[in-house]
């Protein structure tokens, strides 16, 4: 599938749109994104607009940016085509999940893991933490109810994916606790879960 994705097109692109707005409503838990529909379809609009009039009045920087999107989607799709080859099981690889600020030791017995909400709460915990031997591994939002979903949905729920990679121990059949990263799992949560 050689399509170009939005995040092909995005790659490397910084925008800077000021709004001002009476009754701003966020969303996620970052607040990093306004979530007003009238907001968002007039700012696309007035946005779609000026870019399609850059684009025309400057073809040759429009050739460059479509020549980066096509190299950044190839780029994308060799990263993928790699990782699905170096995968041994759904939760074995070679590496540790991106998100995971690792501790510096090896030794299972004084490491610990922290689980936090998201990236803010992550950045803050990482700069708090002994790199020795405290883990950090943020979570985006509220993770699935693994008590009330099937299997299919679980395994193919991002955040627990992580979560069993990063603690290490697998699951069954290959879960074994001799396997496992951390002495401690610390869950530390915003006041509102």
């Amino acid at each position: 599938d050689g399509k170009i994705s939005k995040e092909d097109l995005s790659e490397g692109l910084t925008a800077i749109i000021s709004i001002k707005h009476s009754e701003p409503q966020y969303q996620g838990q970052t607040k990093d994104r306004l979530g007003n529909t009238e907001v968002r379809e007039f700012t696309n609009s007035v946005v779609s607009e000026l870019l399609e009039r850059f684009f025309l009045e400057n073809p040759e920087e429009a050739a460059k940016i479509t020549a980066k999107a096509v190299s950044a989607m190839f780029s994308r799709k060799r990263s993928e085509a790699a990782l699905e080859s170096a995968r041994k099981s759904p939760f074995e690889s070679a590496s540790l999940p991106g998100k995971l600020a690792d501790c510096t030791t090896k030794d299972m017995e004084i490491s610990e893991l922290y689980i936090v909400e998201g990236d803010s709460a992550g950045g803050s915990a990482k700069s708090g933490r002994n790199r020795f031997y405290q883990a950090i591994l943020p979570l985006r939002g509220k993770v699935l109810n693994v008590e009330k979903a099937n299997h299919e949905k679980i395994f193919k729920n991002e955040e627990i994916r992580t979560l069993i990679t990063a603690i290490g121990a697998g699951v069954n059949p290959e879960f074994s606790l001799d396997k496992i990263r951390y002495n401690k799992i610390i869950i530390m949560t915003d006041a509102d879960v």
